[in-house]
């Protein structure tokens, strides 16, 4: 009765998977739009079918002992008393050419399998079209599953100051604010969506999960309520989402209805499966739901059980791309919580999340500069909304704020590597305003906030590293009095205060080598090399980062200092006219910072290219790497953490380019850098320019910077051995190899291992005689 809004893609789908298959199933939660987009596919295909299409709605039957005779009704056909009605469809459909629609199985999914299994067999020339919150699991079964709406396809920002309330009248906002559009359109003749009512109708769609039929109560409800009121309240979904039109199926009368039809349709375990998952805000996989859903009546076992029931019935949702990964819609989750709320599990369920998210990020912490620091970053990184929920709870219970210091405090790294600074030091406030008394709580917190502050260029961060060393030797830490002093290090040399930065760097070494602190001591070597440059002393500015390579080690896959170190070297290389080599150590920390996805990282390595492309008069490329890098600072909250020595660097580089190029192309430059993929940006970045000098590596054309080992690995690798074959070949660890072929790159000045055989001028298809 009403234009279907977006599903154009599922639909066209849907009747390309009727060519194929004799049974397709359309899948998915309550109210996201399953019937519709099958009946539209339907239509415009039953003219493929000799006998039509027949429509077979399950909804209001509850005894599945009368599926046969609902079918037989549907098809209008007179049972005989002496025959089944099963046996008067069989006899019915065997001749016929039909496509039969079956209308909400998932209550009665135990009778309709064995229904369509006996008419698939039995009636060749009928096709089954089923919705249902689950699959009918019958041999052949083709599965569609149905997506919520998008909110706005495009990737923009929510409208809250973002790109996306500037897309002029060609605005869309996704299928889902249309949907939202043309139902309030309905219940409040001349609604539009505008510039002034953009933001409150992305909200309440995202707040929706882009669910059609939440979407569709809601514009019913601006009858009676204000937008701005209906976004507010949203909190309420379930008791405000009432209401909808008399003629709608009784499951969808309200948002309540549809999610208990669900819930009733749930064993008894995946009925407390669903409720224990809902103390989840993000993402989980079955480690997770393990962990902290597993006991009392749900044993490990019988919760795997229940997880794929509820997958199967739309409960859950699998996330696609991510392996065994899951997700609950909001609406369920809510419903979730309440039940779990009303069974007295809830404290208990919110503890063992906090559990969970306090030990994951108590291992990131402690194996901080280990190999596997990467990817255990970016699990931390992908449940971030969980880690939040941890914090927040851990504030909010009663008697648990050490619980929270203690997770804030470990996630110090994380908040410097995902460029959260100002959501870490938000979290540290929430610390120091529980703890107003000089206590180790106070000061370790004083001290995180201190350094993500000194990034920002936050004068405050000072005075609260200053603050945390005097607590610290007031309680005789000699950790935190050690960590504290690095802090203060870096304040003081990013407000140019270096001679008492070097005081603050000598006592920190000394506490830190006592106590045997190498996450201190590293970060402490990095930061002594930047003081170093800053200062002038450019003989004494590699050492420190050098022996922190070593201290490191050089097989090594950590991150975040690594990057770090190879980008002093490089900004000092650059001050000392070392162009090569600093060409060299900056595609290598840029390398590294863009594998761990360290957004202030990348802006100072992209900083340093662009000087160097200046200096090799390369303006075109400096001034795109300088816009590419305009945004991560935007991150950070202060470029090159407002340093004035680096600060002049930069703008002494613009003033060349705009000098050579004008303004207004600079400008255009800028603005095309920064709206590059940064994929692209990097490779871009670390591929030396054609044009340029280089030195020549190949045994024909003079010394190469290669050790014998590197260049063995080097002539297998240009033969297109993977690293595991190399590995095997000279019978060492891969882990060694992947470290040689790092290093061969930044030596070689190459971003990628396909080029290694031109650099090294080796013809790939002559052996290499490495044995």
């Amino acid at each position: 009765m009403t234009p279907l809004v977006g599903r154009a893609t599922e639909v066209a789908d849907v009747r390309a998977a009727l060519r194929s298959a004799r049974l397709v199933t359309v899948t998915g939660p309550g109210g996201v739009g399953k019937t519709r987009i099958a009946l539209r596919a339907a239509a415009g295909i039953a003219d493929r079918y000799q006998h039509g299409l027949c429509l077979v709605e399950l909804s209001d039957l509850r005894d599945p002992e009368l599926l046969p005779h609902t079918l037989a009704d549907s098809l209008n056909l007179a049972r005989q008393d002496s025959s089944s009605a099963l046996d008067t469809v069989l006899e019915h459909l065997r001749d016929r050419e039909l496509l039969l629609v079956l209308d909400t199985c998932e209550h009665l999914v135990d009778a309709c399998a064995p229904l369509v299994d006996t008419l698939l067999r039995e009636a060749a020339g009928v096709t089954v079209l089923a919705t249902s919150r689950q699959p009918l699991d019958v041999p052949g079964e083709w599965i569609w599953t149905v997506a919520p709406l998008p909110v706005h396809p495009d990737g923009e920002d929510d409208g809250a100051g973002g790109r996306g309330s500037g897309q002029g009248e060609d605005w869309t906002g996704g299928d889902a604010v249309q949907l939202f559009a043309q139902c309030a359109a309905a219940a409040v003749p001349g609604f539009t969506v505008h510039e002034g009512n953009r933001a409150d109708v992305l909200r309440l769609c995202r707040r929706l999960d882009g669910m059609p039929l939440a979407i569709e109560l809601a514009g019913v409800r601006l009858r009676a309520v204000d937008l701005a009121e209906l976004v507010d309240r949203l909190d309420d979904r379930f008791r405000l989402l009432t209401g909808g039109r008399r003629a709608a199926l009784p499951r969808h009368q309200t948002l309540r209805a549809a999610v208990e039809w669900s819930f009733d349709l749930c064993t008894a375990q995946e009925q407390l499966l669903w409720s224990r998952l809902s103390v989840f805000a993000g993402s989980f996989d079955l480690a997770a739901a393990e962990e902290v859903c597993a006991g009392g009546e749900l044993s490990g076992e019988d919760l795997l059980v229940a997880l794929v029931g509820l997958v199967d019935k739309s409960v859950v949702l699998r996330v696609r791309d991510s392996g065994s990964c899951y997700r609950m819609l909001d609406t369920l989750r809510e419903y979730g919580a309440e039940r779990l709320a009303a069974s007295g599990e809830q404290d208990a369920g919110r503890a063992r999340h906090l559990a969970r998210y306090l030990a994951l990020a108590a291992t990131f912490d402690s194996d901080f500069l280990a190999d596997d620091q990467i990817p255990q970053y970016r699990r931390l990184r992908a449940e971030h909304a969980d880690l939040r929920l941890a914090i927040e709870y851990a504030l909010a219970a009663p008697g648990r704020p050490a619980l929270a210091a203690a997770l804030t405090s470990h996630l110090w790294g994380y908040w410097h590597i995902a460029g959260l600074h100002t959501e870490g030091r938000y979290w540290y406030a929430k610390i120091t305003d529980r703890y107003p008394e000089r206590v180790g709580e106070r000061a370790w917190a004083l001290a995180q906030s201190s350094y993500l502050g000194a990034f920002q260029a936050d004068p405050e961060a000072l005075a609260q590293a200053q603050e945390c060393v005097s607590i610290a030797d007031e309680l005789d830490d000699p950790v935190l009095a050690g960590r504290g002093r690095v802090y203060l290090h870096l304040s003081l040399t990013f407000q140019g205060r270096h001679a008492e930065a070097a005081r603050a760097g000598e006592e920190a070494e000394a506490l830190l080598e006592a106590v045997g602190d190498v996450v201190g001591l590293i970060t402490l070597e990095t930061q002594t090399g930047y003081l170093h440059h800053l200062a002038g002393d450019l003989d004494s500015a590699i050492a420190p980062c050098e022996r922190g390579l070593r201290r490191l080690g050089e097989r090594s896959a950590e991150g975040w200092v690594r990057g770090y170190l190879h980008y002093v070297i490089g900004v000092a290389c650059f001050s000392r006219g070392e162009h090569e080599r600093s060409t060299q150590s900056a595609t290598t920390a840029l390398r590294i910072k863009y594998e761990l996805g360290d957004g202030v990282g990348m802006a100072y390595c992209l900083e340093l290219l662009a000087w160097l492309a200046v200096r090799e008069q390369r303006f075109t490329d400096a001034v795109r790497l300088l816009g590419a890098a305009d945004p991560l600072w935007q991150g950070a909250g202060a470029r090159l953490g407002g340093t004035a020595i680096m600060e002049e660097l930069h703008q002494s580089a613009l003033r060349s380019a705009r000098a050579s190029l004008g303004a207004e192309r600079c400008a255009a430059l800028r603005q095309e850098g920064a709206r590059q993929p940064l994929e692209r940006v990097v490779a871009r970045a670390t591929e030396r320019p054609r044009g340029t000098p280089r030195s020549r590596t190949g045994t024909r054309h003079g010394i190469s910077p290669l050790t014998q080992r590197e260049r063995e690995v080097a002539l297998l690798a240009a033969e297109g051995r993977s690293n595991r074959e190399i590995a095997e070949h000279l019978v060492i660890s891969k882990r060694t190899v992947d470290a040689h072929v790092e290093r061969i790159l930044a030596k070689l000045g190459i971003p990628a291992r396909g080029q290694i055989a031109a650099r090294m001028d080796i013809d790939p298809g002559v052996g290499s005689g490495v044995s």
